[in-house]
């Protein structure tokens, strides 16, 4: 491989680092009497822990992603002793293009829609314009029956729907009820009792299912209309056209992937998009304990002020602000996230090579004993290890027994260096956790490496180091790109190891006016579920849920479209 590979992308990661920091610096010259204004020394700090975190870790990957791609393409070109035409990689920059392009594309798309359905009215028969008034009529004239009485169902259920339920739930949606609870006088038990009218949980949710409803109604409508105009370019060319047997035919046959697909998009659609959709309304509510919109008080429409609160930097009691704590936790989070996989990551690839080793005996125990932490479940190891480490526990015990020290060490309560033990304990047993995952995956893919590869590093001279960053790294980043990318993601929003380990504590004095009872070690995932059950802050919550939609879909996104294992995959070929 020739130096220039290697050297471009390692200078792109330290350059990419340094380039950070000169930024993090006049930024903060240009823009710091500002910050004075609006937050304390502390909150400035947070802004460019988080600056100096965000440009560094783009930089970084982006490095990363060359130095991997440039190691794999030089050994393969190598390999071969192929004359290879250098092919045009896909930037972070293209990513946004793309973007833009998808939108623009989008536009076209719509308009070509409405522009079709104008001429397919205008050179429509009687048939066609009559089924864009009464759904699936042009189907039942021209023999399709089983087709035209389906389109006819849900334009009836439409109708059904929206006279009897559909209209009254949109009509509240704007104020989210009117009516809230009171106090009547009952005459039959001669006292006062409550009396509860309006919900606004269930016109928010039942209003949004009614949106729902009315895109499904266009869609399945543009179906009928644009099935009429096919119907009629068959008819026109000679041909028969399908019969009720040949639909459901083809439900086995040609469309049966759709079929299959049914089922799990229209799960996403109930159980994963409407719910983000309702979370995302609920921001701009005041949706809380006080107004949990039935039983105290009704909730309503409050714009972006929950956002103004969340993002705000002026104290809040006598504390910090929300953004400052919101800033803190989000630090942590992605400083959790990145020592969770890439400790994980290396160290089980490390144990795999060892035990794959030749002369290793008993490898077969030392795997199942790895995998043993697997098959007992998280919430009964995570648990006991809690205990274990707990000032009254075994470690404890054994360290004051044996002399060690002279009192207990509190692993989970200590907030000494903004609560170092208990961050570094959850990431140190969290090693413990995911090795035996790691070891599992990189063992199948070192056994699949070919062995005449290492077989002529050895001819020509490559140390075991040499061998590791030039054949082993480059077949372990490439296959397993993916899967750091669903790891990272799922160590943003690991909840159960720390919620089982410290509870989220210790507790942050800062955080108790704008945190609530957010400890050093909570996640944004951990201290969402806190604001929910504690403090019944719904509304911030959901304010909460959102930044770490956007922070997961935005590194999701972009790593993955620079990512060579999805860019080059038919080099691995």
């Amino acid at each position: 491989m020739s130096k220039k590979s290697i050297v471009s992308p390692i200078a792109r990661i330290v350059l990419g680092l340094i380039l950070a920091a000169v930024f993090c610096i006049f930024a903060a010259k240009l823009v710091d009497p500002w910050i004075n204004k609006i937050g304390t020394a502390k909150a400035k700090d947070v802004i460019w822990s988080i600056i100096t975190l965000i440009a560094g870790a783009v930089l970084l990957i982006s490095g990363i992603a060359e130095l991997v791609r440039s190691l794999h393409f030089n050994r393969m070109v190598t390999n071969s002793g192929m004359q290879v035409k250098k092919v045009k990689h896909a930037t972070i920059g293209d990513f946004f293009k793309k973007i833009g392009a998808w939108f623009a594309n989008a536009g076209k798309a719509v308009a070509n829609e409405f522009k079709d359905i104008v001429q397919t009215f205008r050179n429509g028969d009687w048939k066609t314009k009559l089924s864009f008034l009464v759904m699936g009529f042009g189907s039942i004239a021209r023999g399709q029956v089983l087709r035209g009485i389906l389109f006819l169902l849900f334009e009836i259920v439409f109708i059904v729907y929206m006279i009897f339920a559909g209209a009254h739930w949109l009509s509240q949606l704007p104020t989210l009820g009117t009516k809230g609870p009171s106090v009547v006088y009952n005459e039959v038990l001669d006292q006062y009792v409550s009396q509860y009218n309006d919900n606004s949980f269930k016109i928010l949710l039942y209003g949004v299912l009614t949106i729902f409803f009315i895109i499904a109604f266009i869609y399945t409508w543009r179906l009928n209309v644009k099935q009429n105009k096919i119907s009629e370019e068959i008819l026109r060319s000679g041909k028969p056209l399908k019969s009720g047997k040949d639909d459901l035919r083809s439900l086995v046959d040609d469309k049966f992937h759709a079929t299959l697909l049914a089922l799990p998009l229209t799960g996403i659609i109930i159980f994963t998009v409407l719910p983000i959709i309702f979370m995302i309304l609920v921001a701009f509510t005041n949706y809380d304990g006080a107004h949990d919109g039935y039983y105290n008080n009704l909730f309503t429409w409050v714009g972006l002020k929950n956002f103004n609160t969340m993002l705000s930097w002026k104290a809040v009691g006598g504390g910090q602000s929300y953004a400052a704590t919101f800033g803190e936790i989000l630090t942590w989070t992605l400083i959790w996230a990145f020592f969770a996989t890439f400790t994980n990551y290396f160290l089980g690839m490390f144990v795999a090579m060892m035990i794959n080793k030749k002369g290793i005996h008993f490898k077969k125990v030392w795997r199942t004993i790895l995998v043993m932490t697997i098959a007992i479940p998280q919430f009964i190891s995570l648990l006991y290890v809690s205990k274990m480490f707990a000032k009254n526990g075994i470690v404890n015990g054994f360290l004051l027994n044996m002399g060690w020290i002279d009192k207990a060490i509190d692993f989970w309560g200590s907030t000494a260096h903004s609560g170092l033990l208990p961050r570094v304990m959850v990431i140190v047993i969290n090693i413990w956790i995911g090795i035996p995952y790691l070891m599992l995956i990189a063992t199948g893919i070192l056994m699949n490496i070919p062995a005449d590869l290492y077989e002529s590093a050895m001819i020509d001279g490559a140390s075991p180091v040499q061998q590791f960053v030039k054949i082993t790294m480059p077949y372990m980043l490439f296959v397993t790109g993916p899967y750091l990318l669903t790891s990272f993601i799922g160590n943003i929003n690991n909840f159960n190891v720390i919620y089982l380990l410290t509870g989220g504590g210790p507790t942050n004095q800062a955080f108790t006016t704008s945190g609530g009872s957010a400890g050093y070690t909570d996640l944004l995932i951990t201290w969402l579920f806190k604001i929910t059950t504690v403090d019944s802050n719904y509304k911030l919550a959901a304010v909460i849920g959102i930044g770490v939609f956007a922070v997961t879909a935005i590194i999701s996104l972009v790593v993955y479209n620079v990512m060579p294992s999805v860019k080059n995959e038919e080099e691995f070929q």
